[in-house]
């Protein structure tokens, strides 16, 4: 109190009135001046956290320097009196400002080390999974600028239309392919140049491989020697058919978001950027979010929002980080001892991913990629590509592939192939043994659905992953189809030359039983987890977001990340998930949504026949 009697000395005119007389008055007088500095002290107090916190506020909190946030990042502040504080929980993708450095992430062939490398990853696994031989399948996901986007192996595939026009079907009205086009376009610069499908003046380049290996030419050839058509532009008027695949690589180096959305704005005096900042709240006044609790360097701190907060954690963070705010299913959260803010049991449900399998062969001819692999190989391909950026480290290698229907009757494709001159086993954690090529081969629309819930209230608990993979008849059906039209293609004149014994599934595993159990003991995570804050309505009691990317039932609240997908697209995650990025910074910024109009897609002329 030491400090108060100072006050009221200072302040009051009590020395002054050495006339007055009576305890009583006295006592009344001091009183009443002791409440009065009371509440100016809390003024001051106040207005001083106030103060605090107007230094400490930004228009925009965008939570996440993924493959969304950095898309928003740029394009929010294009506006100069819009701020932005973009957090990050890994590093940044650069060392002392160069790529070259940090070779692991921008050189394309080195993808394999930052998928096995926890401190670029996050490195989520998920629980035994029951229809699979109990096994626990590893989800690698980024943790650095450019998130997985700086991890991926940098395909770039949007998917067919008719997955957008399914999402306005399921509530995500607005999001049909008219209006999700427009914005895939503006994302970006196709080498080949602009048309009807493809963007000429985007931040995004998009390339095709340079490498044209003839085990690539090969594979194409034996799929149309197998009755399926060649695509010039599986991204274009045709998914379905197999073709030279895009990828986000320009002049050798990765192209990730970071590259290619955040690095450009990074100069802009309304951004801001923390990495290494793990955001463990979403702060709210009753259900208006206000702003982020934080930790950085072992510090909590807090920041404030006038606007929004974004969340673009990705599929795993964001429904977690929903979750430890008070937002989700209200019995799970009482049982943590979470004050519940929303209930929105929508929150974690309706996780899909890709699942895919590794069909491999073994090559009679020393053409595949096994020799490059050997250390002083290695070391000659790193050299050049630090040196100039060229070569075999310039690319992926998943340079062909395609979409087929795995049955008569599906309306468009519904299985995807990655073609790669070389073998991968365990997620590239397990070097290659043999000259060998593969597929990396899988459904597209699987129907099996699982979820995440938190597994304490401690933001560093990786959460609890049940994807339920092959929960369904329908789904190891497929994956059976998988096998078979593989070893089909595999079998065709084409790559007569080339082909060695089958290594996996292997010449032993011939009935439907062998097939399913290979698959049961080989599948693994294609790495598109998606849909665990899925749009719809607001009347959906499953939606966690409305087609304006805003949570229901809270305000100035957001997510724009691939957990808003209603259902999976038929193909990778990155392009879409950064359309929906581009097409929500117009939402966010008021302006009328971009929409093209009949544009023309390719139907097979008959559904009677799988091809």
């Amino acid at each position: 109190m030491s400090y108060l009697m100072k006050g009221v000395k200072w302040c009051s005119p009590v020395s002054q009135m050495g006339k007055v007389t009576g305890s009583l008055f006295k006592a009344y007088t001091l009183k009443n001046i002791l409440g009065i500095n009371e509440q100016q002290l809390k003024i001051s107090r106040a207005s001083s956290q106030l103060s605090s916190e107007k230094a400490n506020s930004y228009n925009y909190v965008i939570v996440g320097a993924g493959s969304a946030g950095c898309v928003l990042a740029n394009r929010l502040t294009e506006d100069p009196l819009s701020s932005v504080l973009l957090l990050e929980a890994g590093p940044k993708d650069t060392l002392l400002g160069s790529k070259r450095l940090m070779w692991k992430i921008h050189m394309p062939a080195a993808l394999t080390y930052n998928l096995c490398d926890e401190k670029y990853n996050w490195y989520y696994h998920t629980t035994s999974q029951k229809h699979m031989d109990n096994r626990v399948m590893y989800w690698p996901r980024g943790r650095v600028w450019g998130g997985s986007s700086s991890l991926n192996a940098m395909v770039y595939i949007r998917g067919h239309a008719e997955d957008y026009n399914r999402w306005s079907r399921e509530g995500a009205t607005g999001w049909d392919y008219e209006h999700c086009l427009p914005y895939f376009k503006k994302a970006q610069t196709h080498e080949l140049g602009p048309n009807q499908y493809r963007g000429g003046n985007g931040p995004l380049h998009v390339s095709r491989g340079k490498t044209n290996h003839p085990l690539h030419q090969a594979f194409l050839e034996a799929t149309q020697q197998a009755g399926y058509p060649f695509t010039d532009d599986m991204n274009g008027y045709q998914q379905e058919g197999f073709g030279w695949m895009d990828m986000t690589v320009h002049q050798g180096q990765r192209w990730s978001t970071a590259s290619a959305y955040l690095r450009p704005a990074i100069s802009r005096p309304n951004l801001s950027v923390a990495e290494k900042t793990l955001v463990t709240k979403i702060l709210f006044q009753g259900t208006k979010c206000i702003g982020v609790e934080y930790v950085k360097n072992g510090q909590t701190k807090k920041v404030f929002a006038n606007k929004e907060v974004i969340l673009s954690g990705g599929a795993i963070n964001s429904p977690q980080l929903l979750m430890l705010s008070g937002i989700g299913n209200a019995d799970d959260l009482k049982k943590l001892g979470i004050p519940v803010v929303c209930h929105l049991p929508g929150v974690g449900q309706n996780l899909q991913d890709h699942l895919e399998v590794y069909v491999q062969q073994k090559c009679t001819k020393p053409i595949t990629l096994y020799s490059a692999q050997k250390p002083l190989n290695m070391m000659r391909i790193g050299l050049e590509w630090l040196w100039k950026f060229t070569g075999e480290g310039a690319t992926a290698h998943l340079e062909s592939g395609g979409f087929i229907r795995s049955e008569p009757g599906v309306p468009h494709p519904d299985i995807q192939f990655h073609f790669l001159p070389s073998q991968v086993i365990d997620h590239g954690r397990v070097a290659s043994t043999m000259e060998a090529y593969q597929v990396h081969v899988g459904p597209m629309r699987s129907t099996s659905v699982g979820w995440l819930k938190l597994k304490s209230t401690d933001p560093n608990d990786h959460p609890i992953i049940e994807p339920n993979y092959l929960s369904t008849e329908r789904d190891i059906w497929e994956f059976r189809q998988c096998v078979k039209l593989t070893r089909e293609i595999f079998a065709q004149k084409a790559l007569e030359k080339f082909c060695g014994p089958e290594i996996q599934p292997g010449s032993h595993v011939q009935s439907d039983k062998e097939i399913d159990a290979f698959i049961r003991q080989k599948a693994d995570s294609a790495y598109h987890p998606s849909c665990t804050c899925k749009m719809g309505q607001p009347s959906d009691s499953t939606a966690v977001v409305d087609p304006q990317t805003k949570v229901i039932g809270v305000e100035n609240l957001r997510v724009v990340d691939a957990s808003i997908m209603p259902s999976v697209v038929s193909g990778n995650l990155n392009a879409p998930t950064i359309m929906i990025a581009e097409k929500a910074a117009d939402i966010i910024k008021g302006l009328p949504p971009l929409q093209e109009k009949n544009v023309p897609v390719y139907k097979p002329k008959t559904l009677e026949s799988q091809r």
